[in-house]
């Protein structure tokens, strides 16, 4: 099964995404939208800036614990990633994303 964008509608009323890995693990989250509509362009932008290298930008979190966001051309967050144990993990967390995202479907869970 290939990987998914889930589209949820969260308790104050705003819109979000996770980019889902065939095996169901959220690989990327989006931040909150006020519209459904300017999530789904979240999605959009997602499928077509994670095949891209160099618009990963790995960082190290307060708690010193690997990360990485995904930027698009414009230099704007679209995603971030979990919190990941080591550099190794990230890496492998940056593949899945490059993998998953360009042509992974959405599935609307707002309705």
């Amino acid at each position: 099964m290939p990987g998914r964008f889930e589209i949820k509608k969260a308790k104050n009323d705003q819109f979000h995404f996770n980019l889902k890995a065939s095996n169901g693990e959220i690989i990327l989250s989006s931040e909150m939208y006020t519209t459904k509509r300017a999530a789904l362009n979240g999605v959009a932008s997602v499928q077509k800036n994670s095949s891209e290298g160099s618009r990963y930008d790995r960082r190290v979190s307060k708690s010193n614990k690997p990360y990485f966001v995904l930027k698009a051309g414009n230099h704007q967050v679209i995603g971030q990633s979990e919190m990941y144990e080591s550099e190794r993990a990230m890496e492998n967390g940056i593949k899945s994303v490059t993998k998953n995202g360009p042509g992974a479907k959405v599935e609307d869970l707002t309705a």
